[in-house]
């Protein structure tokens, strides 16, 4: 069982040391496959022997508090460790597979906190998203494929606001990603009776400026957050969509009415992770490069708001909207500025306009 232990503690190590956000264990036919999820690239990493995966598993599951002998439902969970001095937490996944039970493991280091400054590639766009946060009320959406950023956009503007705004800030989380000592943070217990539903009432009564909502992945928590906006509360939540007005969508597929959006929605900002171009090399960075070991990502984003979002919530069928960057007008600016490269709008626009 040692020998798992040290195994489970080098591929920590390993993902971390090259600034992965995701490990995935996958059983196969004759082996066990490490990878590791790189800057959008999935980069095989070890190959192990058949027998080992189902005992690497075990472990992580055993010191997550995940049950070991269930193999036949996903589970998840969760635990802390420290490598190198630096608190990472890690969250679980597991999936019941074809062979056997694969296993998914998300990094999240928590001394990574982005200052304001650094939120957006492009500093206007930071202080629009600033901007938003002196709403006394309403709801502000971020959205965006996993992976993007959000949470880690989200706390950067909360840890702001409550600083230099001197505001109460109060989040309602399944799980807790990210611990902060700058905000008040509730995690989601549904075996102790603390709900979604159950935990917005504490939280109404304990006096919040600024509510965050983990994720709104379902039509009790969709409407959980557009009531805490409608009692005077300024409420932050994320959302799964391709693009800021389908955040629109997604609340009416909810069962928000239309009314409630109008009068609570206040801006969605889409937001993606893009790879910078190297100052140094043309295309890929040459082994020699010093950037080489550093990731080289800054986020774009789309904010819907004002004008724009007015028209949108009156009509979501309308394809063009006044005065409104898209994602698409975003990034193509980068690209043109050569600060991003241009696979990134191959790979964030480029297939949609061909569709």
């Amino acid at each position: 069982m040692k020998s798992i232990e040290l195994l489970a503690d080098r591929i920590i190590k390993d993902a971390v040391r090259n600034y992965a956000t995701d490990i995935h264990i996958i059983p196969r036919r004759h082996d066990t496959l490490i990878q590791l999820r790189m800057a959008n690239r999935l980069i095989p990493r070890f190959h192990l022997p058949k027998e080992d995966c189902e005992r690497l598993i075990s472990h992580f599951k055993f010191t997550a508090s995940m049950d070991i002998g269930e193999k036949r439902r996903p589970q998840s969970g969760a635990f802390s460790v420290k490598v190198n001095d630096y608190d990472i937490s890690l969250r679980l996944s597991t999936l019941p597979a074809n062979q056997k039970e694969s296993l998914v493991i998300r990094i999240l280091p928590q001394q990574e906190q982005i200052p304001f400054y650094k939120i957006s590639l492009f500093p206007k766009t930071t202080l629009k998203l600033l901007a938003l946060l002196n709403h006394a009320h309403g709801l502000l959406i971020l959205t965006g494929p996993t992976g993007s950023g959000k949470t880690t956009t989200l706390y950067s503007l909360l840890n702001e606001t409550s600083h230099y705004f001197n505001r109460n800030v109060i989040t309602l989380e399944d799980p807790i990603e990210k611990e902060s000592d700058t905000v008040l943070q509730v995690q989601v217990n549904e075996k102790a009776g603390v709900t979604y539903a159950a935990g917005l009432k504490a939280i109404l009564r304990h006096d919040p400026d600024i509510i965050m909502v983990g994720e709104i992945r379902d039509s009790e928590t969709a409407k959980i957050a557009v009531r805490a906006a409608l009692t005077g509360h300024l409420v932050l939540s994320t959302m799964h969509t391709r693009d800021a007005k389908g955040a629109i969508y997604r609340l009416l597929e909810f069962g928000v009415n239309q009314v409630e959006i109008q009068q609570t929605l206040i801006a969605v900002a889409a937001q993606r992770l893009v790879e910078l171009s190297c100052p140094f090399c043309k295309e890929e960075c040459s082994p020699f490069c010093f950037t080489t070991e550093r990731l080289k990502r800054a986020s774009v984003f789309e904010i819907l708001t004002g004008r724009a979002l007015t028209a949108a919530m009156k009509d979501p069928h309308v394809l063009e909207l006044p005065s409104h960057k898209t994602l698409r007008d975003v990034i193509r600016k980068g690209v043109a500025l050569g600060y991003i490269k241009e696979s990134e709008y191959e790979r964030w626009v480029y297939e949609n306009e061909k569709a």
